[in-house]
């Protein structure tokens, strides 16, 4: 009892044969109390279910890394622990859900091990909020066999094959897929990012169209003047938040402006001439991107092929436009493949080409740690140097076109893409 209030201080036991074992029992948990390590039956008899959902609502993170904590808590981890108290969670019957998590074949190594994590911060923060006294998660230890983590099998990105997919997306979506694969091959812009990019954050109207002006006046004296660069600016990413299609910062909000080659800065100009969209890549029907299942709609079609056949275009439906669509072949290195190697390419052409580390992530949107990435800065000559190369391998590429090149659509273009795409083959035979 405390002296002062008269109440428990700790939990009472009984049961003690001798009068030394009671004696004992309440000088440990004195020192329990004394020491910070006292969990009383009460703290510790939290239901799993009910502290999951007060952490979720104390976590301070960006939208998606929100829903995608809450999803993982909701299919995964209560069903398994949230009738359990959270301080009778034993080591043991976690590293047995653990070891059958990771064999569940809906569930995948990579996906199993973010939603561990999960479940471990849980138990760190329970430990913090005296819940129980150590974490059942031992992190630091190594038991059981080594297992190699598995890597995606992926090829180099030649030239020649993103042109392959430029032209089956001409084929099947219009110009903006050709300049689409374009862009994100050069840029290494995320899918998301460039389903966001608006017209007044890229080239040619770029940096004079932006509308922070601080921004907009830094930008024009960096990409302006003389020997202008062309580029854009990446500042949005859509996502959907709460069933409403947002316009919300980019991963780790890594705001960025990206220098492009001039090809693709002339594409870019011929693409936003053709067409009124406040976005740079409206969809086959003319909408946001974002609003169609990208992967399933548009980039399966792309890499894999698809034999010929008809396609509804804008106004389609009842009463509305098809237009026949040829057989379009498959890209051997893209199918069955991802979008985002794409952006793994991008910086694939960039390391190679020998460019500053730097320079090569921050286009990337990524920060790098320590004092590296406090004391690196990207310059202008680096940002010109990245537009340079890029700008060679097109004209390489062009060279291997050769004279003889016709370029395939099964519809009128809104721009002349054929005479433009000879007048490069040409150019290019005439550099040294």
């Amino acid at each position: 009892m405390s002296p002062k209030t008269g109440k428990k201080i700790y939990d009472s036991k009984s049961g003690f044969e001798t009068l030394t074992e009671a004696f004992e029992f309440g000088l440990d948990r004195e020192a329990d109390v004394r020491n910070d390590r006292y969990i009383s039956k009460r703290d510790g008899s939290v239901l799993m279910k009910d502290y999951a959902k007060d952490w979720l609502d104390g976590i301070d993170v960006g939208h998606l890394r929100e829903r995608s904590c809450r999803s993982m808590t909701r299919l995964y981890i209560v069903p398994r622990w949230g009738e359990t108290a959270v301080g009778d969670i034993k080591p043991s019957a976690y590293r047995a859900w653990a070891k059958e998590l990771r064999a569940r074949p809906n569930v995948g190594a990579d996906y199993a091990r973010e939603i561990l994590g999960i479940f471990a911060m849980m138990m760190d923060d329970a430990v913090e909020d005296s819940l129980r006294q150590a974490s059942p998660v031992q992190r630091q230890r190594r038991r059981g066999k080594f297992t190699k983590k598995p890597r995606e099998r992926k090829r180099d990105m030649r030239v020649e094959d993103v042109q392959r997919l430029a032209v089956n997306a001409l084929t099947y979506w219009g110009l903006p897929g050709y300049v689409f694969i374009w862009t994100m091959a050069c840029t290494g812009m995320r899918p998301a990012e460039l389903y966001a990019l608006r017209r007044e954050y890229c080239c040619p109207a770029w940096p004079a169209s932006d509308p922070d002006r601080e921004q907009r006046e830094e930008a024009v004296e960096r990409y302006g003047g003389e020997h202008p660069m062309p580029a854009l600016r990446v500042e949005y990413q859509h996502q959907w938040k709460d069933s409403v299609l947002s316009l919300l910062p980019p991963k780790y909000e890594s705001l960025r402006t990206l220098v492009v080659p001039p090809f693709l800065a002339e594409l870019l100009g011929m693409l936003l001439g053709s067409h009124d969209s406040e976005w740079v890549f409206p969809g086959i029907t003319g909408g946001p991107l974002a609003k169609s299942n990208f992967s399933f709609f548009y980039w399966r079609k792309i890499a894999d092929g698809r034999e010929a056949s008809t396609l509804r275009a804008k106004g389609g439906g009842r009463g509305g436009c098809w237009r026949p669509l040829p057989e379009i072949p498959a890209v051997p290195a893209y199918e069955g493949k991802r979008l985002y190697l794409l952006r793994h390419g991008a910086k694939e052409w960039l390391d190679e080409d020998g460019h500053s580390r730097i320079a090569v992530e921050t286009r990337q949107g990524h920060e790098l740690p320590g004092v590296e990435g406090t004391y690196s800065n990207v310059t202008p000559g680096m940002e010109r140097a990245i537009m340079e190369t890029l700008q060679k391998r097109w004209v390489g590429l062009m060279r291997g076109l050769g004279p003889e090149f016709t370029l395939p659509s099964p519809k009128d273009l809104p721009v002349d893409l054929d005479g433009w795409l000879k007048a490069q083959v040409k150019a290019s035979m005439e550099i040294e």
